[in-house]
């Protein structure tokens, strides 16, 4: 097992607060130092929001854990300065395969289209993925004194105030108690906080088992997701297998649901099942054995008052489709900037009902895709087992079946249709840029336009003149000036203009779209705006 398991990376050390005659008071307390917790307050830390971070742990989580990395939260990593060394140590890959048997039934390509700077996937073990961004988080503390990270520290008591939050956090040398304007909780799928405050998720759990074994094996498969429903060596069921850096390789397999769990994780029960899956001459380590059971839940709000709630102690859905950590950063992405204006008083609370009305749509759609692949892969009668045969069956010879295929419809990022921050729409440019959905890379001169956007409001402008910088309500607003002509490859015209000869788009912090016209008007961005910051009537599209 790799050292990195066992190294304090943020040990306890005691703090100011502890000797304060009274609860000192915070901006923004997080509760958690995973991957969604720390993404959080580097975001809030580099736009000169204090954050702390309180966890009881000291160390990267145990085992690999979320190992896929969609584009999109590659993209949003890029922002927090730890996306290139992430996907440098990640494996990339863009093709699936389906199995039905022993046959190949179906392939994909999830990126088929050129012009992006990140690919659409990376494999790399969540222990790694905290790691980078536990050493960011350390190195903006030190440099700007704004994010502080206390590990052994672990909230006891969550007392809600009309203004604020009061936590009684324990420590290997006692109790403190601390006040926060903001507490966001990261704090994973058996969240403390929401079961302090009674809250519960609504959802399905899933009848049956999936045994997760990280394998360390030399081996010559491609670097693809191979996926097999009823493969001979796992009859009746279905088995995943991923790679991972470090000749580390993911293997999931469906176990069925009356099983004793602990017995499945004993090696000398797993040892027959990988033999029959990668052959009796094998050789290989076990690195980390769990169990787990699809569960596709939510809670019925993600804001209560001045608590919040992001990542897995919001929402879970089952891994297959890679939804999770994806998602969680999403929700980070989404509410960093929200509270940031709501702290600097140039928005109203209001806006953070937006991070509840955007974020549960898209836990709301994540939860129906992972629905759907959960009863394909896991039929419930014999008519669906049927169906989904038949549909294995057509997908090896016909084209128009293999949509239908449905081994965990991977992670894309939520477009906010209908979002109440969404505002003029323009029908002659393309629908995959539409006011609530996600900026499309695409080549610039100098690099790639991903890197020219995010951390403020920014009017993206595409030959078309408008002024440099705009200041409405206290807000600055940049602008990118852009040509078709910048990218020879067509790209940028084919995914910002369509019919259009020109556009303006005015660009959320966290890198979506709020408006888009022709022309510039600086009235209509005047008003787009306001209604981007809960400020103004919503109009357009929804």
């Amino acid at each position: 097992m790799t050292k990195i398991f066992e190294t304090p990376l943020y040990p306890y050390t005691r703090c100011a607060d502890q000797d304060a005659a009274a609860p000192a008071r915070h901006k923004v307390v997080v509760i958690g130092a995973g991957p969604i917790g720390l993404a959080l307050a580097i975001d809030l830390a580099q736009q000169g929001v204090a954050v702390t971070v309180l966890d009881e742990n000291d160390k990267v989580s145990w085992g690999s854990r979320a190992i896929c990395f969609a584009k999109r939260p590659l993209e949003i990593l890029d922002r927090l300065g730890c996306g290139q060394r992430i996907t440098d140590k990640g494996v990339v890959w863009n093709l699936g395969k389906v199995f039905f048997d022993e046959r190949k039934v179906y392939e994909f390509n999830l990126l088929p289209e050129g012009g992006h700077k990140r690919p659409a996937f990376i494999n790399l073990q969540q222990y790694y993925l905290e790691q980078y961004l536990v050493e960011r988080a350390l190195e903006i503390g030190r440099d700007t004194g704004l994010l502080e990270l206390r590990g052994g520290n672990k909230v006891s008591a969550v007392t809600p105030h009309g203004d604020g939050v009061e936590l009684t956090v324990e420590t290997p040398e006692g109790p403190y108690r601390i006040e926060t304007d903001w507490l966001v909780a990261c704090d994973g799928a058996g969240s403390p906080t929401r079961a302090m405050l009674g809250l519960d998720f609504l959802g399905r759990v899933f009848e049956d088992n999936f045994l997760i074994a990280d394998v360390v094996m030399k081996a010559d498969f491609p670097t693809e997701r191979w996926f097999w429903f009823d493969p001979p060596f796992n009859r009746g069921q279905s088995a995943l297998l991923h790679r991972q850096p470090d000749d580390v390789w993911r293997i999931d397999l469906q176990l069925g649901w009356d099983i004793d769990r602990e017995a499945e994780k004993d090696p000398a029960r797993i040892a027959p099942k990988l033999k029959a899956m990668l052959g009796e001459d094998v050789d290989y380590e076990l690195e980390w054995v769990s169990i787990y059971t699809f569960q596709c839940r939510r809670m019925e709000k993600f804001r209560h008052g001045r608590v919040i709630f992001a990542g897995d102690s919001a929402h879970q859905v089952s891994p297959f489709g890679a939804r999770g950590a994806n998602s969680g950063l999403q929700d980070t992405d989404n509410l960093a900037w929200k509270l940031k204006l709501v702290l600097d008083g140039t928005a109203p609370e209001a806006l953070l009902d937006s991070y509840d009305a955007e974020r549960v749509f898209a836990a709301d759609e994540n939860i129906l895709n992972s629905s759907r692949s959960t009863d394909f892969i896991t039929p419930k009668s014999q008519a669906s087992r049927v169906f989904r045969d038949a549909v294995l069956e057509l997908a090896e010879h016909h084209a128009f079946a293999r949509p239908l295929v449905n081994s965990g419809r991977l992670s894309l990022p939520a477009t906010y249709d209908g979002s109440p921050l969404n505002g003029p729409d323009c029908a002659a440019m393309p629908a995959r840029s539409r006011p609530g959905a996600p900026a499309s890379d695409a080549p610039v001169a100098g690099g790639w336009l991903i890197d020219r956007l995010g951390n403020r409001f920014q009017l993206l402008t595409i030959d078309v003149e408008a002024p440099e910088t705009l200041v409405i309500d206290g807000i600055a607003v940049e602008r990118v000036a852009l040509s078709a002509g910048d990218d020879p490859s067509g790209a940028l015209a084919a995914r910002y203009l369509g019919e259009a000869k020109s556009a303006v788009y005015l660009m959320r912090p966290d890198q979506h779209v709020a408006a888009r016209w022709e022309a510039f008007d600086a009235g209509e961005v005047t008003k787009a705006l306001r209604i981007a910051t809960a400020r103004g009537k919503t109009r357009g599209r929804g």
